[in-house]
């Protein structure tokens, strides 16, 4: 996929994949920066049920503001193929500071005050994360 465009967006990297697909680092040539694209598995293109669901999510982020909850941008198509455009946040992963190693009292309370407000703003609006893991 690095080097795929989908509209105005090019493909530069992987993120990593999940049951409602794959997560790409890409640049939005219109704006200059760069954004996380989740693409619907072109499997699912014609699932009707499964695009609704995408489409249900994207409205779901974008109700959603945050400082600990990834912005979305928009949901486009291209190609037949539907994706979300998303605020990239750079650094890495729960799962892989996890992967480093213990992490400190300090540092662990920290992360997990990012991760209440985060939820706790979800919930607020009526928000239940379904997919909660070190990855997301």
């Amino acid at each position: 996929m690095i080097g795929t465009k989908l509209a105005h967006f090019t493909i530069t990297g992987h993120l990593g994949s999940g049951g409602m697909g794959d997560v790409y680092q890409a640049t939005d040539s219109k704006l200059g920066r760069s954004v996380a694209i989740k693409l619907l598995p072109e499997a699912f293109t014609h699932d009707t049920e499964r695009a609704a669901r995408f489409e249900r999510e994207a409205r779901v982020l974008a109700s959603l503001n945050h400082p600990n909850i990834a912005a979305i941008h928009g949901l486009e198509e291209s190609g037949g193929r539907k994706f979300l455009v998303m605020e990239l946040a750079p650094g890495e992963t729960l799962a892989q500071r996890v992967e480093r190693g213990p992490i400190p009292v300090d540092e662990a309370l920290g992360i997990a005050m990012q991760i209440t407000n985060a939820l706790e703003s979800a919930h607020d609006k009526g928000i239940t994360h379904r997919d909660l893991k070190p990855a997301n």
